[in-house]
């Protein structure tokens, strides 16, 4: 029996969770099609008009009594799913990189929420979300130095751009497994918080983004992600980056802010 992917609706928060009892959470070929399956649904959701959701979580379900998020790819797979180079290149190419790609590109803002392992490919998941909070007690690392195979480029993209060629390369060639304080001392997290306490930080955070202008939230990803290129902007971007004036949103935190009352953002 395989893993999963469960997702969960509270309010305008979306929980996309992670799941393979016994194994902490590997992630297998058909649970990477599955998570791209579930972000490609929420985005047509947040999408369409009149939408609520305003916020995804990704986090991995506890295996038993013990914390995960996710303990890298399953490694079984290995012996039946890469064993050749088309395999290869048809599971990263076409299951691994569109998962990725998905949360990655996924216009609503992303949380991480860890608690246990996140190694290897849960870490190639976290770091393609926009924010990632982790329990003291989490354990991060990329040991495949031990098996004897590299990352694929495609994946360590999302560890370089988010924390440095640096700190990707000292994971990658000690193969060392670290703790939460060390990751958000690279980096890695946004913040650690005391064990037992993740679901109510993260619960403060989603809501925190979801009483915001939804608008300007995916506006804040877009140009993020843009001024990673080293263009400089264009006129026509320059003019783009005020589209919020013609939008009711902007009225309506105007109106609160003068009236001293909370906004009602309907994301127009």
């Amino acid at each position: 029996m395989g893993g999963a992917i469960h997702t969960r609706r509270q309010g305008p928060v979306a929980t996309v969770a992670l799941a393979n009892p016994g194994k902490l959470n590997a992630v297998d070929y058909a649970m990477w099609g599955e998570l791209k399956a579930a972000l490609d649904d929420l985005r047509r959701e947040a999408d369409a008009p009149g939408s609520e959701l305003r916020v995804v979580v990704i986090t991995g379900e506890p295996d038993g009594a013990t914390p995960a998020f996710a303990a890298g790819g399953d490694l079984e797979e290995f012996l039946t799913l890469r064993t050749t180079l088309d395999q290869a290149l048809h599971y990263h190419d076409e299951r691994v990189a569109p998962a990725l790609d998905a949360i990655a590109d996924c216009p609503l803002p992303t949380v991480a929420a860890i608690d246990g392992p996140c190694i290897g490919g849960g870490l190639e998941i976290a770091a393609a979300c926009d924010l990632r909070i982790a329990t003291a007690s989490s354990r991060f690392g990329a040991p495949i130095n031990r098996l004897g195979f590299s990352m694929y480029p495609g994946e360590m993209a999302g560890l370089v751009r988010l924390a440095g060629p640096a700190v990707v390369l000292e994971i990658l060639l000690e193969g060392r497994v670290f703790a939460a304080a060390e990751a958000y001392a690279k980096g890695l997290l946004t913040r650690v918080v005391d064990d037992g306490t993740l679901a109510a930080e993260v619960d403060a955070t989603a809501r925190r983004i979801a009483a915001g202008a939804p608008l300007v939230a995916r506006w804040h990803k877009q140009w993020v992600r843009r001024l990673l290129h080293d263009a400089p902007l264009t006129a026509g971007e320059k003019a783009e980056s005020f589209a919020f004036l013609a939008t009711d949103d902007y009225k309506e935190g105007l109106r609160a802010f003068f009236a001293k009352e909370k906004p009602r953002f309907s994301g127009r």
